[in-house]
Formats: C-alpha cells, sequence, structure tokens
C-alpha cells in the first residue's frame, strides 16, 4: 500500500541522526512538506539539502526540546515557510544510563526534560494550532518497548517513555473529538546513535542473540506504521501504541 502526503506538512523532532533523520526522508519522499527540527544545525542543512536534491520540499529549524520558550517561535517559522502543521512526529530523545542508587537529578531531569516534557509542549502547542484550524491532524510519538519492560540500568530511559505512552492516550482521549489523532510507536532495539556502542560490547552482542530473530532492527521496519499513523488510512486510529519489535517485548 502506497500513502500519499502531498499537500501535507510534517514537523520531525531529533532529525540530525537515527530515526528521526530517517524519519524526515520517509515522510518527504511520500510527499510531505517537512521541517527538520534538532540542536546541531550543520546536520539539519545536510539533511535538508538532501531531502530537496531528492525533490523534497524541506526547512531546517534549530530547536532544542528542552527549552520552552524555542517552541512556539519553531512552529511559526515552520508555519510561515511550508504551511500549518498537520502531522508532528515527536523522535527527540536521550538516555542516561547507571543503577537507579547512582541517577543524579541533573540526569533525571534532562531525560525527562528531553523525553518527556518536551514532547507534552510540543504536543500542546500543535494540538492548540491544530483545534483552532479545525482541519484535525495527527500526532505520532516515539515512545520504545521500554515504556512495558524494564531494561536494566535504563531506568530513567524506561520511566520516561512509559510516560510518554501514557501522555499519548490522554491527548488521544480529549482531543478525538477534534479530529486529531495522537498515537505512539514502541520500536525494538535499533542501533542508532544513543546505542551503537553497547552493541560493540560483548554483553551487547549478547543481548542481541537474546532476541528472538537474534538480530537488531533496522530504522525502515518503522516506514509502513509511520506513513499509516501520519495518512488518512488511520482515520479510526487513535490513542494506540504500536509495537513494531520482532516479538521483542514478548
Amino acid at each position: 500500500m502506497e500513502f500519499d502526503l502531498r499537500g501535507r506538512v510534517a514537523f520531525v523532532t531529533g532529525a540530525t541522526s537515527g530515526l528521526g533523520r530517517h524519519f524526515a526522508g520517509v515522510l518527504a519522499k511520500a510527499g510531505a512538506a517537512v521541517a527538520i527540527s534538532g540542536r546541531r544545525e550543520d546536520r539539519l542543512q545536510t539533511l535538508r539539502s538532501e531531502i530537496e536534491a531528492a525533490g523534497g520540499k524541506c526547512m531546517a529549524i534549530a530547536l532544542d526540546v528542552t527549552q520552552a520558550g524555542q517552541i512556539t517561535p519553531a512552529f511559526d517559522k515552520a508555519g510561515s515557510g511550508l504551511g500549518p502543521i498537520d502531522i508532528l512526529v515527536n523522535n527527540a530523545g536521550m538516555s542516561a544510563d547507571g543503577p537507579v542508587a547512582n541517577i543524579s537529578v541533573a540526569d533525571f531531569d534532562a531525560v525527562m526534560a528531553t523525553n518527556l516534557r518536551g514532547p507534552f509542549l510540543l504536543a500542546q502547542e500543535v494540538g492548540k494550532r491544530m483545534i483552532a484550524r479545525g482541519q484535525g491532524g495527527r500526532i505520532i510519538n516515539i515512545a520504545s518497548i521500554t515504556a512495558f519492560r524494564v531494561l536494566q540500568g535504563s531506568a530513567t530511559y524506561c520511566i520516561s517513555k512509559a510516560g510518554l505512552a501514557m501522555m499519548t492516550q490522554c491527548m488521544a482521549r480529549e482531543w478525538a473529538r477534534y479530529d486529531i489523532n495522537v498515537n505512539a510507536i514502541c520500536p525494538g532495539f535499533i542501533e542508532t546513535e544513543l546505542n551503537d556502542e553497547w552493541f560493540e560490547t560483548e554483553k551487547g552482542k549478547a543481548q542481541i542473540k537474546s532476541f528472538p530473530k537474534r538480530r537488531l532492527q533496522r530504522p525502515e521496519d518503522l516506514d509502513s506504521t509511520l506513513l499509516l499513523l501520519a495518512s488518512d488510512a488511520s482515520r479510526a486510529i487513535t490513542g494506540a501504541l504500536f509495537n513494531v519489535d520482532e516479538a521483542q517485548s514478548l
């Protein structure tokens, strides 16, 4: 099934690397105009050039999701350059690993600010705009299977993703009447800049062998779910948490 997003505007956070970078390209290929955001402006400009070279429409916007004061101006800029936002992909994330007893207040706050408070404020602001516009919209939060299962040594990450999953359902229930669909994708383990060093260690390799398919997932494994949730095909889908994990959570 092909998904046509022509005429839609998507805003992707954490687009400088990993899944966010991949998602931006997928949405652009499907026809959406894409606002890409992140903290590393050089990487944003590189991605913008790649998307435009492939025939897509793209705008790069510097944004630190932990800074609440940057969110409204970022959406204003995207709106001026591309048009009102139809699709928000809340992808920005980070981790601070270690035993629970050793987690500092600073590390805890940093993870929550990036993985939970930032996505909440982004969704809140874009939701207000979608309600005022009266044409509905799509919000796609990138959670994790760690929202539902413990990953030892990553308590703050697990807690933040569990919060993001519940946030998804709270917003979905409240905004259903406005035709704003809010869903979450919960990937399994995909090699990214957050974890690539770990999976090169002996313990990381052992973890991979413990997975049902004995492999890491690929970013493109999420493409069909992303496009489904961004498109009109998901008209009746809201408040759903999609495990896309090759049975890693079972």
